[in-house]
């Protein structure tokens, strides 16, 4: 398969979030057939999902790939799974979570996989780094860039993410 662009989310709200999502990096920069290019700011940001969980940490990676989506994405869950990812509650708390945004602008519906992902363009903590690491970037159905999207959400619960 011919090398196309990648965007990656990033999130953890369990355990060292910070050392998940570097982590997953690094195990990115790792698997074969793929590039990594740039690394989004960290944001915190506020949960969604059932009540009770921790804020949640969240970046976006931009990749090339010579794998197909179905590959990808199958090396996406097993980084997941290496760091502790048990799916419990439909949006519940995690150690990882690492969703395919975009492969080469590839519009696919698939059982288990689709792109572009279909709620990116609904989440502030996705759209906020998204802009930041590539912000030429265009939603392949919509037609609108993060920022374009970004602008007609409320991202009051997004915010840089300051270690202690």
């Amino acid at each position: 398969m011919n090398e196309a662009n990648a965007l990656v989310a990033l999130g953890s709200n369990l355990g060292d979030r910070a050392g998940h999502l570097l982590g997953a990096v690094g195990a990115l920069s790792r698997l074969a057939g793929v590039r990594l290019r740039a690394l989004s700011p960290i944001y915190e940001t506020a949960p969604v999902g059932p009540e009770g969980q921790g804020s949640y940490l969240n970046a976006v990676l931009a990749l090339e790939s010579r794998l197909g989506p179905r590959d990808l994405l199958d090396a996406l869950l097993a980084i997941e799974r290496a760091h502790g990812r048990v799916r419990r509650e439909h949006w519940g708390a995690r150690t990882l979570d690492l969703d395919l945004l975009d492969l080469g602008g590839r519009v696919l519906d698939l059982p288990g996989l689709t792109l572009p992902h279909p709620r990116l363009h609904e989440r502030a903590f996705v759209l906020a780094p998204l802009a930041d690491v590539a912000p030429d970037w265009r939603h392949p159905v919509l037609g609108r860039t993060a920022a374009e999207l970004l602008a007609g959400l409320d991202a009051g619960g997004v915010r840089p993410w300051r270690p202690v």
